[in-house]
């Protein structure tokens, strides 16, 4: 599928991270948040100490702009990044947070830097994951599985990225057996840096025979031919695009206002489904007074864009982006 034309899809979206060392985090994200700021982009990007992850949007040139400044940074000359567009700024405001972690994982003294597992481009991937032998993990939390995952993946259920250490503990003897030969493990996430951390982490936890996909299911539907293709449904974005396809292209879910869950035509047409207020999934748990305070909001969202304005409201938590 070819990517969107410009004209129709003016703003440039870039996925990136880089696991780096920086010594100094302050003296990286003051000016990487002046710079964002001046130019108008939009986004969120974390900086710490083990390196730099974020989605941004913005013009073509504002974008290019950030993207050479990140370069510049320590190690982050080929700095991993991912571009999409997008009609209208898929962000109302701009971030540049220092944090502990990137992608919070909450184990110590894992280090991507000192080796992850094998990278797997996107168009060996399919060979690799088609063979019966391999074991197949996706390690994005449940609700982005939900609406999308390769054929044969395993879904580990969590619901953040600090408990993937936990599940994969308690299943480790079912899933690789205590047998002589030492299965492989293929894993992946939305843009790759799930994936350098929990292919640390295994490793650190004594397995060698351990893939990734390099890029991620972005690169992945930006590479793969949909006929060739064994990603099924849709993939999770930490945006207000909220899911892409093939060719990176526009999803077909939304957001519920209400959980900050997906949902799919399906649920959109349950009758429990209230624009702006509730999901299937959440709509038995709000009270009466959330719910009228949530139609409130949605009211003046509409009003904010028949009036051609920006409306700054919740945002999707990117605590596990990429």
């Amino acid at each position: 599928m070819e990517a969107p034309p410009a004209d129709t899809m003016p703003i440039c979206v870039a996925a990136l991270y880089r696991f780096a060392r920086f010594t100094d985090v302050e003296a990286v994200r003051a000016p990487l948040a002046r710079l964002c700021c001046s130019l108008g982009v939009k986004g969120t990007l974390l900086v710490a100490e083990e390196g730099i992850n974020g989605t941004i949007a913005g013009d073509d040139a504002a974008i290019a702009q950030v993207v050479d400044h990140v370069r510049t940074l320590p190690g982050c000359a080929d700095v991993d990044v991912k571009l999409s567009r997008a009609a209208s700024l898929p962000f109302h405001r701009l971030k540049v947070r220092r944090k502990r972690e990137i992608v919070t994982m909450g184990e110590p003294g894992i280090d991507p830097l000192e080796g992850t597992g094998h990278y797997v481009a996107a168009e060996d991937w399919n060979a690799l994951i088609s063979d019966p032998a391999t074991i197949v993990i996706d390690t994005r939390n449940g609700y982005e599985v939900a609406i999308g995952s390769f054929a044969r993946a395993i879904d580990p259920g969590t619901a953040s990225f600090r408990d993937f250490p936990t599940w994969f503990r308690a299943e480790r003897e079912r899933l690789l057996g205590n047998g002589d030969r030492e299965p492989r493990v293929a894993m992946f996430c939305t843009g790759g840096i799930r994936c350098e951390k929990s292919t640390a982490f295994l490793k650190a936890e004594g397995v060698e025979q351990v893939y990734h996909l390099k890029g991620g299911i972005l690169k992945y539907l930006e590479t793969v031919p949909p006929d060739e293709s064994l990603w099924q449904g849709e993939c999770f974005v930490f945006d207000q695009r909220v899911a892409v396809g093939h060719g990176l292209a526009p999803g077909t879910h939304s957001l519920c206002h209400g959980c900050r869950m997906p949902v799919g035509a399906e649920d959109r047409a349950s009758p429990l489904y209230e624009e702006g207020v509730s999901c299937p999934a959440c709509a038995a748990a709000r009270s009466d007074e959330q719910r009228a305070g949530y139609a409130e909001r949605h009211r003046q969202e509409a009003l904010a864009a028949a009036r051609g304005v920006a409306h700054v409201g919740a945002t999707i938590a990117p605590r596990d982006a990429g």
